[in-house]
């Protein structure tokens, strides 16, 4: 068998390990993000290890023939014990109990690997092989125990991996269940392999020679075993961080209008960000200034205003001369907003107040949806395409939300 369909397998593993390293820092006190920080790089070296130029030249450098063997069984216990211990840990449950399961399934695989590494010690292997060492030395005293020990151990896994899958599916759903059945059918084509290599030991027994299964048929299986794995455990994680952005970015988008409004209204320039900003600070950014402008016509809101507008007033804090038109649509908005809550069945007299408006972002979209719909009847400016950050006129706020020159008195007169 070629050695890029062990290599390939290893540089994917590790490429995702990389991926995690960021947030395995940040996150090293949780035990879930601990736990696929050790299966990923575990599953990366099995694979390295397992590739016959590694074996040659692990076996060379130690000078122990097919030294290669335990170390790679070893692994592939240590795998086992790890994934086992992933899925225990994400399934959560009371803390006591899991954490019983998981040091009684590190007890039971730290045992293997030491009789694996005992009876390699006991056993007699002269002659290396790099690929057929199982079915080579299957009839080999200690060495045809050790073979059998790490298969079943191996076997056990699986099958446990593939159990607590199912169970799970059956509780959840979305991205997570989809999840655990890609997890699980892995755990069944790890059996497979398991079954490849048991079958080619056993034809041994019986003097026939299936070689190629184990040495062909096997291997292909636990590669695609740990692919499917690997999406199975990262799925939930990339589909829920996509679902965050989706929503951010909408919300994003929905408040351009009132945001589009309220640059209009406030009587102070903002504060450059570089276009190249992420999503969360160009957003931080918006609802930062939006909560800004609500505050600046907070006395306005309350009363929803509704005389005819005033010459804006002077000084500091006052409205920006060609704002009273923008402030008004707000006002509107504002006023056709808690008609709306007013007329919700159960909602209670006088609808939401400014302060509540401002600290709610759900609030905040809504009201920018209002201030979209009205602008086109009443002949206000076409917002909406929020330029923040691009195609914007370049003034913006910074990650703060501040740039030292807010509004420091409210306006003086009324704005309809």
């Amino acid at each position: 068998m070629s050695s890029v369909y062990y290599y390939l397998p290893a540089l994917l593993l590790l490429v995702s390990f990389a991926l995690r390293v960021p947030g395995l820092v940040r996150h090293w006190r949780d035990p879930l993000v601990r736990s696929v920080g050790v299966v990923i790089p575990l599953g990366a070296v099995v694979f390295f290890f397992a590739a016959p130029p590694t074996v040659s030249e692990v076996n060379a450098l130690t000078g122990v023939a097919n030294f290669s063997a335990p170390l790679v069984y070893a692994v592939v216990t240590a795998g086992s014990a790890a994934v086992i211990n992933l899925m225990l840990t994400w399934q959560g449950g009371p803390e006591e109990r899991r954490r019983a399961a998981v040091l009684w399934c590190a007890g039971a695989y730290g045992t293997v690997i030491v009789a694996l590494l005992a009876l390699f010690a006991l056993g007699d292997a002269p002659d290396e092989r790099l690929q057929d060492f199982d079915t080579y030395y299957s009839t080999t005293p200690y060495l045809r125990e050790m073979i059998v020990l790490y298969l079943v151990a191996h076997a056990a896994a699986t099958a446990v991996l593939s159990v607590l899958c199912r169970r799970w599916a059956q509780e959840v759903t979305g991205l997570l269940r989809t999840g655990l059945v890609l997890i699980g059918a892995g755990g069944v084509l790890g059996l497979g392999y398991t079954v490849g290599k048991l079958l080619a030991v056993g034809a041994r027994w019986t003097g026939h020679d299936w070689d190629g299964i184990s040495t062909t048929v096997a291997p292909s299986l636990a590669a695609l075993s740990s692919l499917l794995q690997c999406v199975g455990f990262a799925l939930p994680a990339v589909g829920e961080s996509l679902r965050r952005q989706s929503r951010q970015w909408s919300r994003y988008h929905r408040l351009g209008p009132l945001w589009e409004i309220i640059r209009a209204v406030v009587p102070y320039e903002l504060v450059r960000i570089p276009p190249w900003s992420s999503l969360s600070r160009r957003h931080l950014r918006r609802t930062c200034d939006i909560r800004d402008g609500l505050r600046l016509l907070a006395p306005y809101l309350d009363t929803v205003a509704v005389a005819d507008a005033p010459e804006p007033a002077a000084g500091p804090g006052a409205l920006k001369g060609e704002a009273v038109a923008h402030a008004a649509l707000v006002i509107a908005a504002f006023g056709s907003l808690n008609s709306s809550l007013n007329t919700r069945p159960g909602a209670a007299a006088g609808g939401g107040s400014v302060q509540s408006l401002i600290d709610s972002e759900d609030e905040l979209v809504r009201l920018s949806d209002a201030v979209r719909v009205l602008a086109p009847r009443r002949g206000g400016p076409a917002a909406g395409h929020g330029r923040d950050g691009h195609g914007r006129d370049g003034h913006g706020r910074d990650g703060h939300g501040r740039d030292g020159h807010g509004p420091s008195a409210a306006p003086q007169k009324a704005v309809s």
